[in-house]
């Protein structure tokens, strides 16, 4: 009876971690996305300052490059589940 109760304990701590690593997974996904958009953030802002003229194609790639940063994250995020 006693190593019943210890094999179910055992497979409930087992279910418990297993969801704990998803969630880390589902985390280190999105803080990579975040991360990158800030990088991105950041090069476009150092990019306009170094050239004002090209303002305009620099925000068309960095949103393009933002949008795809991001749905990387999503995509990691959803692929995790």
């Amino acid at each position: 009876m006693f190593l019943a109760e210890v094999a179910v304990n055992a497979v409930e701590v087992a279910k418990a971690n297993q969801e704990g690593m998803v969630a880390l997974a589902k985390g280190i996904g999105a803080a990579a996305a975040a991360l990158g958009v800030g990088y991105i953030g950041n090069k476009a802002s150092e990019g306009v300052s170094r050239n004002p003229a090209a303002a305009t194609k620099i925000l068309v790639q960095s949103i393009l490059a933002m949008a795809l940063a991001e749905g990387l994250g999503l995509l990691s995020i959803l692929m995790i589940s």
